[in-house]
């Protein structure tokens, strides 16, 4: 039974990528990119570490920021060295480089919900811009062909619960 539930979910992951996926000559597609890499490491390191220059409680929530980013940052990739999901550039073109050639879970993802998800808790009045930005981040990721939407919810999963964990122990 647990094989047929993973095969159902593959082919329903699959089946949501193959509709979600933008084509290249798409007007929207500078926007996709732009957007994807604000969950790459200069912008999502930056925006966990140039707001330590401000005293009070935004240094408190960079803290965090980047202790989330860099304990999930280690987790996603000892998953993704142990689950080798292959990118789906095979079913589809990629219209970005890949960083690297696995797919499960999502690192863009993953950095840009961890950072959006410890700022929006510290400061609620910004908690839905900064976390509908961190969904389009991952979103992104589907769009441009380079990750599947099981990766994006994966690595956003990890984002939360490793933050969670890091405001637990203040």
């Amino acid at each position: 039974m647990g094989s047929s539930l993973l095969a159902r979910l593959d082919a329903r992951d699959r089946a949501l990528f193959a509709r979600w996926t933008i084509e290249r000559e798409t007007t929207g597609r500078r926007a996709w990119t732009a957007l994807t890499h604000l969950g790459g490491v200069c912008c999502s390191v930056a925006a966990a570490l140039l707001p330590l220059a401000i005293e009070g409680p935004v240094r408190v929530a960079a803290m965090h920021a980047f202790l989330g980013l860099a304990i999930s940052h280690g987790i996603v990739q000892i998953i993704k060295r142990n689950v080798l999901r292959e990118r789906p550039a095979l079913e589809r073109e990629s219209l970005i480089a890949s960083p690297d050639a696995f797919s499960f879970p999502s690192g863009h993802a993953t950095a840009a919900m961890a950072v959006a998800f410890i700022y929006a808790t510290a400061f609620p009045a910004f908690a839905v811009p900064l976390m509908v930005l961190a969904a389009a981040v991952g979103f992104s990721r589907v769009a441009l062909g380079v990750h599947y939407p099981g990766d994006v919810l994966a690595g956003q999963a990890i984002a939360v619960l490793t933050d969670l964990l890091v405001l637990s122990l203040r």
